[in-house]
Formats: structure tokens, C-alpha cells, sequence
């Protein structure tokens, strides 16, 4: 198990506002780091950043891709680990505004690393993308991280054009022995948890309409994902990053975090298993009126390379996956935000406990 690296040390998490930074946030503060947030806004209404927002030492809002406002901020609080999740991350969005895609995610991630490079002073950046990032082909076993990038819709091929980036600023600069930099990439697979409601998302869909007493139309219910709670792949980030602080060699590897390849379940699977944890509740199948833009069928990560080079491998399973992410929606909507919080905090101390007893993610989040 790794020492506590971020206790006491100036963190920059950006896109802290949404579902994962908030989450993140949330881990690093009871890690002990001065956490510094970087948004343009607070992305949905209800918010999971306005349930936990306390976590936070700095707030600060602007435009990712405003290079001048992102290097004053790196240049004024130093930080010694910077997690960069800031994007458009909603594939139906893509299709009706490719050009804000394409900015905010590839221009917003060159603005970073740009914004780094220009600072040049010792500091781990772990810079996350997407499991989208792949060619999906959707062939039966997972992808690897040297297997072919792309992307047939807007959003995966911002993520793929995304990762080209990151390629060319770290081969023309932060692989030379004059920087003081290391960065490292996160591809992480379909995330759900308590807290996220971003549109066009099946858990965020299901809970709002059962919180209502209504029935969510699914429009794609036999499409599998790799399925895993919002913790997983922070422990992943965060282990990638104390990894990297300590072992340089890491400077630019990527690495998938996700569930196991026997741990893909379908849409229709997902929501009967979170069902059992939210009485009255049921749904319909629109697979015959789909009218959204196609979407991938199967899609599987590989994260062999997470287990032998980190130590890292899921810590929960898909029942339990399904169970924490009712029981939290169940808790705010029944309970409001106080009880909402205080599932947020529980969750992350049984993670802890789990991932010990399981021998799982190396990282000790107290």
C-alpha cells in the first residue's frame, strides 16, 4: 500500500464542478491536500459540487481553453499534482455542437500542458481521457492501451484527437531532460455513482424519473458498458499519480481503469439489478422509437497493465456497483443533501476498507 503523498500539498483538480471532480475533490481533501478547482460553472441542477462543496480551498471559474487564466493560476499556486478532467463529456451533446467538443476537450487539454510547459517547475499531472478514446470495432475482449485510437462520433473522436495531443507535447517536451514535468493518462471505463446528473445518462434518467413516480424511457437497453463505481477509477488517478511522483519511468504511459472483462453488463441489466434497491420502480424499452444517434454496442477495456505496472484492480463488484449508486440517489431524494453528503463520505471510508481487505487498489484514501 502506498504512502499518503497529497497530505499537505496544493492539488489542482479541474472540472471539480462535475460528477468525477467532485468525487475527486472530495477524496483529496480527506487525503489532507489544499484542493484548487478549476471550472467554467457547475454543470447540472441538482448538483453533486453543491452537496460537498465545503471539500474545496479554491474555487476558481473560467474557460479552460483561456490560456492566460490557466497559467496565472499555475504559475500563482504551484501545484504539485494537477488531475485534469475538465471536458465536454456527453456523446449526444457532441452531435449538435462538434466544434464545442472538439474545443473543449482537445484545446482545453493542449491549454494545460501548454500552460505547463511554460511553467516548467517539478509537478505530476495526470491528465484523464476516455475509454471512448479506443477504435471501437466492438470485438469481444477488451482493448489495450497500444491498441488503435480513433473515434465515429464527435465526442470519441475528441477524446482520440485528445490523446494525440498529449503524444506530441509529451515526445516534443516533457520527455527532455530540461523538464520538470511527468504527466500520465487515465482511459476509464463507463462511470456511475451517486451524484451525476448530466442529461442523456442512463442512471441519471432512471433516478430522476423514479424520484417522480415515472418510468424512464431506455432507448438502447442490450448495449453493454464496462460498468463501475465513480471510486474505482479514482483510486486508479490517484494511483497513477502517486506512482508517478515517486517513479519517474512512468513519465507518459497510459493506463485503462476499469471493471473486469467478465464484468460487462447490458443497460436492461443494470437498471433490474439497481431496481432491487428502489422500491415502485420500473422501466421502458424505446429500443423500436430510437431516433438518438447510434451509440456503440460493446465496448471493453483491459487493465493488465494497471495490475502489473500499479497495483491497481477494481475493488467492487457489480452488484455492489448497482447497490451504492441506488442506495445515494435514495438518500438524497428521500433524506436531502446533509444525508446526501454523509453517503458521500461513508462510501468513500467503506471503499478504503474494502479495497484493504481485498487487497485491491493500493492507495490509502483516510
Amino acid at each position: 500500500m502506498q504512502a499518503n503523498i497529497f497530505n499537505g500539498k496544493a492539488v489542482l483538480v479541474t472540472g471539480h464542478t462535475g460528477f468525477k471532480g467532485t468525487w475527486l475533490s472530495t477524496c483529496l481533501s480527506k487525503l489532507g491536500a489544499d484542493v484548487i478547482g478549476i471550472s467554467a460553472d457547475v454543470p447540472t441542477n441538482p448538483s453533486h459540487f453543491e452537496v460537498v462543496k465545503d471539500s474545496l480551498q479554491i474555487d476558481l471559474r473560467f474557460d479552460i481553453c483561456e490560456l492566460a487564466k490557466m497559467k496565472n493560476a499555475i504559475l500563482e499556486y504551484k501545484p504539485e499534482i494537477i488531475f485534469h478532467l475538465a471536458a465536454q463529456p456527453i456523446v449526444f451533446d457532441s452531435y449538435n455542437n462538434p466544434l464545442n467538443t472538439f474545443k473543449t476537450n482537445v484545446l482545453g487539454t493542449g491549454t494545460v500542458l501548454e500552460a505547463l510547459r511554460l511553467a516548467n517547475y517539478p509537478c505530476t499531472a495526470v491528465l484523464i481521457t476516455s475509454d471512448k478514446c479506443y477504435d471501437n470495432v466492438e470485438w469481444t475482449y477488451g482493448y489495450r492501451e497500444n491498441d488503435r485510437l480513433g473515434g465515429k462520433d464527435p465526442y470519441s473522436g475528441s477524446k482520440g484527437a485528445t490523446e494525440l495531443l498529449i503524444k506530441s507535447f509529451f515526445y516534443s517536451y516533457f520527455n527532455l531532460p530540461s523538464s520538470n514535468v511527468c504527466i500520465g493518462i487515465a482511459r476509464a471505463g463507463n462511470v456511475i455513482g451517486g451524484g451525476d446528473w448530466a442529461p442523456y445518462r442512463i442512471v441519471p434518467d432512471c433516478v430522476t424519473a423514479w424520484s417522480r413516480n415515472k418510468l424512464p424511457e431506455i432507448r438502447n437497453p442490450n448495449a453493454t458498458r464496462p460498468w463501475q463505481h465513480v471510486l474505482e477509477p479514482l483510486s486508479g488517478y490517484l494511483t497513477l499519480a502517486a506512482s508517478l511522483h515517486s517513479q519517474k519511468e512512468l513519465n507518459g504511459e497510459a493506463y485503462n481503469f476499469g471493471p473486469p472483462a467478465n464484468q460487462n453488463y447490458s443497460v436492461s441489466e443494470l437498471i433490474e439489478e439497481m431496481k432491487f434497491h428502489w422500491s415502485l420502480s420500473d422501466w421502458l424499452d424505446k429500443s423500436e422509437n430510437n431516433s438518438m444517434p447510434k451509440e456503440s454496442g460493446l465496448l471493453k477495456l483491459n487493465c493488465d497493465k494497471a495490475l502489473h505496472g500499479l497495483g491497481w484492480q477494481p475493488t467492487l463488484n457489480f452488484k455492489e456497483t448497482a447497490k451504492w449508486t441506488a442506495e445515494w440517489y435514495k438518500a438524497f431524494y428521500n433524506e436531502g443533501k446533509e444525508v446526501a453528503k454523509d453517503y458521500t463520505l461513508k462510501q468513500i471510508d467503506e471503499f478504503v476498507n474494502l479495497s484493504i481487505s481485498r487487497k485491491t487498489s493500493p492507495l490509502f484514501i483516510s
